[in-house]
């Protein structure tokens, strides 16, 4: 009798034995696994819903460089409510931004780029297209310092933005086209309506090619040729943060334009940071210090 019970406890014991083995390899193992497969939904709580299991993995981050921000319906800066049809009267920074419009022009576009070098400040260039393709060589010059281009229409059509869509789609393709041509690969991230005005289905066709509306904050009228002394007064007292300044250096007699930048340059240089606006790389810097220059940037 002693002797069967004694066989039945080394049975009992001997089985304990083999089981615990058995769960402590298997426990080994689901610990290799968890740590080399992504984590499953935890055994209590909550469980994961099946659909999120098929979710698409989530994009890339776009890479400087590689992914441009400018591109079909996807131009470098946001509408702005304030702006006519969402066009952009400041540059949404504290930075402080000169343009210039209708050239570029044989005589005052070397004048207003010769200062703007003295003075180290960038601009912004809205040219038209029948000028760009009388004189590429100043188009070409505008890219080598540094400035931004911006679409000025092909003639300096006022009514464009009354046009069907399709012709203003076909008019302000073809300026771009020629500044390409000048500088191959340019990039044309802004578009300005001659006369400022302004219609929605010109905004969105400009918005569908890849290019920012852009308007403006100050205009001192140089257009109408008031004095140098009355130019430079209006700019340097009305101009705040984040300001978007018209000028011209062309359409016309522009030397009281010029003389004026002597006066505009070094006083807004002393009050505000100026420089061109984005061409299409990089987003603007909120805090308003230097806009990063990168690959592709003209």
């Amino acid at each position: 009798m002693v002797v069967i019970v004694a066989g039945v406890i080394a049975a009992i014991v001997a089985s304990a034995y083999l089981v615990g083995n058995q769960l402590g390899t298997d426990t080994a193992q689901l610990r290799a696994a968890s740590s080399a497969a992504p984590s499953a939904a935890p055994a209590t709580g909550t469980p994961r819903k099946v659909a999120a299991a098929a979710r698409p993995p989530a994009a890339p981050p776009p890479q400087l460089g590689v992914q441009p921000v400018s591109g079909p319906g996807r131009p470098p800066l946001p509408l702005e409510h304030g702006g006519p049809f969402g066009s952009r009267r400041t540059t949404g920074t504290p930075q402080v931004a000169l343009t210039f419009d209708d050239g570029p022009d044989p005589a005052q576009t070397p004048q207003a780029l010769a200062l703007l070098r003295q003075y180290g400040v960038k601009a912004t260039f809205c040219l038209v297209g029948i000028n760009v393709k009388a004189f590429p060589g100043l188009v070409r010059q505008i890219a080598r310092d540094g400035h931004t281009f911006c679409n000025h229409s092909w003639r300096h059509d006022i009514r464009l933005g009354a046009r069907p869509k399709a012709a203003i789609r076909a008019d302000l393709l073809r300026t771009n086209e020629a500044i390409r041509a000048a500088v191959p690969g340019a990039r044309v991230s802004y578009y300005r309506q001659p006369g400022g005005a302004w219609t929605a289905p010109v905004v969105a066709v400009a918005r569908e090619i890849g290019m920012t509306s852009l308007h403006w904050t100050v205009d001192p009228q140089d257009w109408r040729r008031p004095s140098a002394g009355s130019i430079a007064s209006t700019v340097n007292s009305s101009t705040t943060s984040g300001a978007i300044i018209l000028l011209h250096d062309a359409g016309g007699d522009r030397r009281s334009t010029i003389a004026a930048l002597r006066s505009i340059l070094p006083n807004l240089g002393r009050r505000f940071q100026l420089g061109a606006l984005p061409p299409g790389i990089d987003p603007p810097r909120m805090h308003g210090h230097e806009w990063p220059l990168k690959v592709g940037q003209t």
